[in-house]
């Protein structure tokens, strides 16, 4: 479930998976940096039962849909100021960005997709041979989606950088399901950590925040405030708690 785990006083390192909190070394207060899922199974024998149906009342949010390409060369856009942007968000109009997000919301996914694509070959040089490039992207999709995206993110692509398709030597695509499978925290491809919902905005997963109902045990995962986006403050406020309580 987890291969290391950062514990307050040292760091602890272990080469094994971590399915209990048994197959932890003791120690004053661990920090998890999972999503309520993966707590319920590796401490849900030692939670109170009001905690653990709080967590399994969890909603998780939208999943992802990523690409990695293999280019011949570089992305050709119509824009030329996207063929010198680290990330270049495509959506169209505002109305065609909303309603593609509204639409994965709902459980559909989106014929016009609002993409986030990443040039990375474009400002370090060891990312891929001499004179070719990488890229990868994503959109949002239905939590756990099982359809195939690859053809809408492309189209989208190739509205804005016409012959596209053309330079694409190879992809990798990695559905909501392959990404939940190498990261167990990826629930249904869900990369926020959680559905940003108006309750769970604030009171990620719980009232408790980082506390959790057994003592020295917290969780400073993007499931808990800020949530998302914002890294690094889930784990430093996390600990901020923890000091306060167990030093």
């Amino acid at each position: 479930m987890i291969s290391y785990l950062r514990s307050l006083g040292g760091e602890v390192f272990l080469n094994r998976p971590v399915r209990r909190l048994e197959d932890l070394p003791a120690c004053r207060a661990t920090l998890c940096d999972v999503t309520p899922r993966q707590l319920l199974t590796i401490a849900g024998p030692g939670l109170s039962p009001v905690y653990r149906n709080r967590l399994k009342q969890f909603r998780y949010g939208m999943g992802a849909f990523k690409i990695d390409w293999a280019l011949a060369g570089p992305v050709p856009w119509t824009a030329q100021e996207c063929a010198r942007a680290a990330t270049v968000h495509l959506g169209g109009t505002l109305d065609e960005i909303a309603a593609s997000e509204r639409t994965a919301w709902q459980g559909y996914q989106a014929r016009k997709p609002f993409v986030l694509l990443v040039q990375p070959s474009l400002f370090d040089s060891a990312r891929a041979p001499q004179g070719k490039h990488t890229l990868w992207t994503y959109c949002h999709a239905p939590n756990n989606s099982q359809v195939d995206a690859s053809e809408r993110i492309e189209a989208q692509i190739e509205r804005f950088a016409p012959g596209f398709r053309h330079m694409v030597l190879a992809r990798h695509v990695s559905p909501p399901s392959e990404l939940e499978r190498r990261n167990a925290n990826l629930v249904g491809g869900d990369i926020g950590g959680g559905a940003p919902t108006l309750g769970q905005l604030f009171f990620r997963p719980t009232r408790q925040l980082y506390a959790t109902s057994k003592k020295g045990l917290y969780l400073c995962s993007s499931s808990t405030p800020p949530g998302a986006g914002v890294h690094g403050m889930c784990g430093y406020f996390a600990a901020q708690k923890a000091l306060r309580e167990m030093f």
